[in-house]
């Protein structure tokens, strides 16, 4: 990651588009410069003109605690930094600048033009990131801070859309410089006037008021994501992996071509800068090296999927085995037959009152086969995981602490959930003593992701459960013995998977019921009996697929160790 690196678009609009690319890197402690200097040369031949600032020495400031600590010095520098960038496109004419941190993923190929099709003087597209945090305020206090106001979550929830006007615009925005109120902005030195705290937004934002240029925010569309700022004790690995996050986040949203191309190309400078002396050093000591393999399910005909998974596994340096899902739709009467396939006596959804459906069996039979490998492949660990799943922060890191603390303390496991749905909400599930975030197991949905040992496979395995079938994250409560329905527990025997979940959960649905891109497979299908009758209840909101409801504070899981971590709190920092 760059620990200061600022990328300025200058765009000039003559007969066409002409855009001119003013970078500047300095300050780093890590191979920044040669990454985007390769960058560079693959890259120049798109702009008309390029203009590249590389600064190898100080490797940083005299006054900083650290590579994430911003000290009056810094702010200084880069309050300069985009003066320059600002004089310089005023001397090439150009009609617009568009400034971008680099560590801003712009995921809509269209943003620019969308931002100049605005006509404002000063205009910003909002990013996202996996908090509320983006790159505008609604709201400041006379002294120049942030200010909470409720306009704020309607606007970065998109529950009102538009161009609104804002005191706070940050990270990426456009200016028009064919305005003339644009001649009075600038970044530094501050204005006469200015009184307030010594940080390069507040300065500009001081700066645009006095030139009586309004800053405006749209979120029409989705245009980009941005990283959560870190706290100033942090370092270049955890600036890695919060970056890391922003891309599997933007990998999860959204199909553009544009976004996965700049994450080839990420991918492809992490392959080249890992060659590098001393380059991301820390990766090597963050391989995930407790399971054999990690399964990744996925249907052949959702494409889609399986590529946005394995570009978001690379970038987490996390290597999956493909596995061939197996398609409910394509299964027909004599294959169930021959398979021995029947329904479990009696069963039915718990929410739609429907059977089975061949989705549901295609779902189960794909994690059978993996559970089939495990015995025959003599594998001692695995981890599986769907293809529709989106990954928390600091996943690897923080799975593999809690498979180190199961081996330290030498835990007694067969499967542990890393995603799933809480079913159970009454009461606590209880921790495990000795390791940190993991609780023993309750009645839970879903198959997103689990580790699973040897032993484990083989009592899935032994319950012989194919002529008995019923959804997949119904059985394996049934054989912890944790169903609610005893009915459908006294098929079985014994139950005794001995199963654990992690507390909080490093993996989530990547979309939930009734949101646009949900698509699901298993509820999308024909009974299992009869292929002429169709089920279709996901699109009546199946609450089985549903987000998870709250969990009253009686019953929260309490555990010790690692937890997401909240957005930093500086004076950029909105929510």
């Amino acid at each position: 990651m760059e620990e200061s690196t600022y990328l300025f678009h200058v765009t000039s609009i003559l007969c066409c588009l002409h855009w001119s690319f003013r970078a500047a890197t300095d300050h780093n402690v890590d191979n920044s410069t040669a990454m985007l200097r390769e960058w560079l040369k693959r890259a120049q031949h798109v702009y008309h003109y390029v203009e590249w600032r590389p600064m190898e020495e100080p490797r940083s400031y005299t006054d900083e605690w650290g590579p994430k600590h911003w000290p009056p010095s810094r702010f200084n520098h880069v309050m300069k930094l985009r003066q320059a960038a600002l004089k310089a496109a005023r001397e090439r004419w150009a009609d617009y600048i568009l400034f971008v941190d680099s560590d801003n993923l712009l995921t809509n190929p269209r943003v620019l033009n969308l931002m100049m099709a605005e006509n404002l003087t000063l205009v910003a597209p909002m990013l996202e990131s996996r908090s509320l945090y983006s790159n505008f305020w609604c709201g400041m206090t006379p002294q120049g801070y942030y200010k909470r106001t409720p306009d704020y979550q309607p606007i970065r929830e998109w529950k009102r859309l538009g161009c609104f006007p804002v005191p706070m615009v940050h990270s990426t925005f456009l200016l028009d410089l064919r305005r003339e109120s644009s001649r009075d902005l600038a970044f530094y030195p501050p204005h006469p006037d200015y009184s307030w705290a010594f940080d390069d937004i507040m300065v500009f934002a001081f700066s645009a008021r006095q030139a009586g240029v309004q800053m405006y925010v749209c979120n029409r569309e989705h245009y980009g994501f941005l990283p959560v700022p870190l706290k100033a004790q942090q370092n270049v690995e955890d600036e890695s992996e919060s970056f890391i996050h922003t891309i599997t986040e933007a990998l999860s949203e959204y199909k553009h071509t544009l976004l996965h191309t700049y994450c080839d190309c990420y991918l492809s400078f992490l392959d080249y800068s890992a060659s590098q002396p001393g380059f991301f050093s820390f990766l090597t000591a963050m391989t995930f090296h407790d399971c054999d393999l990690i399964f990744l399910i996925n249907l052949k005909r959702r494409l889609d999927r399986s590529t946005r998974m394995l570009k978001t596994m690379a970038a987490l340096g996390l290597h999956s085995t493909l596995i061939d899902a197996v398609d409910g739709k394509a299964l027909n009467t004599s294959q169930l037959q021959r398979l021995g396939i029947e329904m479990l006596p009696g069963y039915k959804d718990p929410y739609s009152g429907r059977v089975l459906t061949r989705g549901e069996i295609g779902c189960f039979l794909s994690h059978h086969s993996i559970w089939t490998q495990v015995v025959e492949r003599d594998l001692q660990k695995v981890l599986v995981l769907e293809d529709d799943v989106r990954f928390e922060p600091r996943f690897k890191r923080r799975l593999q602490a809690i498979m180190d603390d199961t081996d330290n303390t030498q835990l007694d496991w067969d499967l542990i959930y890393v995603g799933r749905k809480r079913m159970q909400v009454q009461q606590p599930e209880r921790s495990v003593e000795g390791v940190n975030n993991l609780v023993e197991a309750d009645y839970s949905y879903w198959t997103l992701g689990y580790a699973l040992s040897h032993r484990g496979a083989r009592k899935l395995l032994a319950a012989q459960p194919l002529p008995k079938m019923l959804p997949v994250d119904e059985f394996l409560p049934i054989m912890f013995n944790k169903h609610p329905n005893v009915e459908y527990m006294s098929h079985f025997g014994p139950r005794d998977l001995k199963a654990f979940s992690v507390e909080p959960l490093l993996i989530y649905p990547t979309h939930y019921t009734g949101e646009p891109g949900y698509i699901s497979d298993t509820e999308t299908s024909t009974i299992w009996d009869d292929d002429a009758v169709a089920t279709d209840w996901d699109r009546q909101h199946a609450r089985k697929t549903a987000q998870q409801g709250r969990i009253r504070p009686v019953a929260q899981n309490s555990v010790t160790g690692d937890s997401p971590p909240p957005a930093a709190r500086a004076s950029r920092d909105e929510l």
